[in-house]
Formats: structure tokens, C-alpha cells, sequence
């Protein structure tokens, strides 16, 4: 299966930070996908990936021989365009002893998912210098309301932040405050927000309701702040107010949901 790791600038002989993997196979006229996060320890030969969460998986029939090998062709020609590598080593799962399963503590927060609009397109028209320097002062942005509002980090994915927060008012409030705060620099950004359960081991965190925030963040336009009715229901006598965006079914997750613009 051909492999692929997201490398952002500067990162390709950098260890101990988290990117994006995608991978392809072509079996007959059926193309696998699968893609996540992942955590790249080591440069250069001796670096080593691992999944940060369980990876997404999709099979794609084709009908035909020819259209699979069509669109194997053109995907693998897209992730190129979007600062991927072919990665030649495994991505392997993190191992899991008994007594870590044991370990497993459950929790509920809030999720914040915060994604760049067009970061691509930005990152060709200015060059690899000026964005990192414009990618410092976002991240710098967004770790200052994180730390003035209570949340957690998570990971980074990229050009991508997912945290967690205690209350659904304060996982809000952060990303209307870093919509704004970014906006000085030329950026748009698009959030979601989820509310549920997950597992905790140590700094490791595992759960559907991660992947349901960066689903509900994928719907939203540029500017804008998505919340799933789980996020809404919590804020029945809050001030702050919402428009219906309808229900929509988010990508690999089961059941659709009705997802909620922020209004202000």
C-alpha cells in the first residue's frame, strides 16, 4: 500500500511532532484509502510513524479496472500538490499492554477543531519562508486565547488544532476570539465544535467524538463556527444564539446530525 506523510515546512528533519498520513491500494477495480493523524518520531532514516488515532478507511468501486487505476493516478497526483512525501516504512498502531487497557479513563469535553481555509493555496502564493513565519505568529495566536479561555491542546495536524474544553461557552468564545485574532494576519480559519466522550492514557486520547469535531469543522465556510446539536443542547440557557444549518451527514461517521452557526 503506498504511503504518503504531510510535511509541514521545516519539518522534514524535525522529530516529536504530528502530521497527516494517507495511504492507497488498488485491488481489481476497488481502491482502499485510509488517513489520519500521526506522530513522527526520529529524522531522516530512523524515523518512525505511528497513528495518533485509530486511522479512517474507505473502498471506493470503480466498476472497472481502467477507472480505479484512473483514480488511483489523480489521488496520489492530489496529496503531492498538498505537501506530501512518499513515506517508505510502516505506520504502525501503538501497542497497548493489559494493564494500559486498564488504565483507559473515561472523560467528556467539549472539542474544538480549527482548520485553515485554502492553506495550500496561501503556502504556494507566499513561499516557504514568509509562511512559516506567518504559521508562528497563527499558532502563537491561537495557544495565547487557548491559554486565556482554559483549553487543552490536543494535537496539531498540520495546519490543524484540535483541543478540548470543559464548558461549551469557553470551546466558543476561544474560536470566535482566534477567528478574529488570525484575521490580522490574512487568515481565514473554519471551526467545529463537538461535545462527547472519550478515553484518556496519559497524554493519549481516543475516541469517534475527535473525529466528529474535525467532520463538523469540514462543513463549515470560511469564518465560520459549526457546533453539532451535542454542543447546542448543553447551551439551552446561554445568551449566546445559533442558526440552524440543517442536518448533514459528516464523512465515516455513523447517523447524521444537525449542526448550529454561531451568531456572533
Amino acid at each position: 500500500m503506498p504511503k504518503f506523510l504531510r510535511i509541514g515546512v521545516h519539518q522534514s528533519n524535525v522529530s516529536g511532532y504530528t502530521s497527516k498520513a494517507w495511504c492507497i491500494r488498488r485491488a481489481g477495480s476497488t481502491v482502499f484509502l485510509k488517513w489520519g493523524a500521526v506522530q513522527v518520531d526520529g529524522a531522516g532514516d530512523r524515523r518512525k510513524v505511528h497513528w495518533t488515532f485509530p486511522p479512517q478507511e474507505k473502498a471506493i468501486r470503480c466498476r472497472t479496472v481502467q477507472r480505479a487505476q484512473d483514480y488511483t493516478k489523480a489521488a496520489i497526483a492530489r496529496r503531492r500538490s498538498h505537501r506530501y512525501e512518499p513515506l517508505a516504512g510502516n505506520i504502525a498502531n501503538r501497542r497497548r499492554t493489559t494493564d494500559r487497557d486498564s488504565q483507559l479513563k473515561q472523560a467528556l469535553a467539549t472539542i474544538l477543531y480549527v482548520d485553515i481555509v485554502r492553506s495550500t493555496e496561501k503556502a504556494a502564493r507566499l513561499g516557504d519562508t514568509r509562511w512559516a513565519t506567518v504559521m508562528n505568529h497563527y499558532y502563537v495566536a491561537v495557544r495565547r486565547e487557548l491559554k486565556a479561555l482554559r483549553g487543552k491542546e490536543v494535537v496539531t495536524t498540520g495546519d490543524g488544532l484540535l483541543a478540548t474544553f470543559r464548558a461549551p461557552a469557553a470551546g466558543i468564545r476561544c474560536a470566535t476570539a482566534i477567528r478574529e485574532s488570525v484575521r490580522t494576519l490574512g487568515l481565514e480559519i473554519r471551526v467545529g465544535l463537538h461535545a462527547g466522550e472519550y478515553k484518556v492514557s496519559g497524554a493519549e486520547v481516543i475516541g469517534l467524538a475527535f473525529h466528529i469535531g474535525a467532520r463538523v469543522a469540514a462543513k463549515a465556510r470560511a469564518g465560520e463556527v459549526l457546533v453539532s446539536s451535542a454542543v447546542k443542547d448543553l447551551m439551552s440557557k446561554s445568551e449566546i444564539r445559533f442558526k440552524d444549518r440543517g442536518a448533514h451527514q459528516l464523512k465515516g461517521v455513523p447517523e447524521r446530525w444537525r449542526l448550529y452557526r454561531v451568531e456572533h
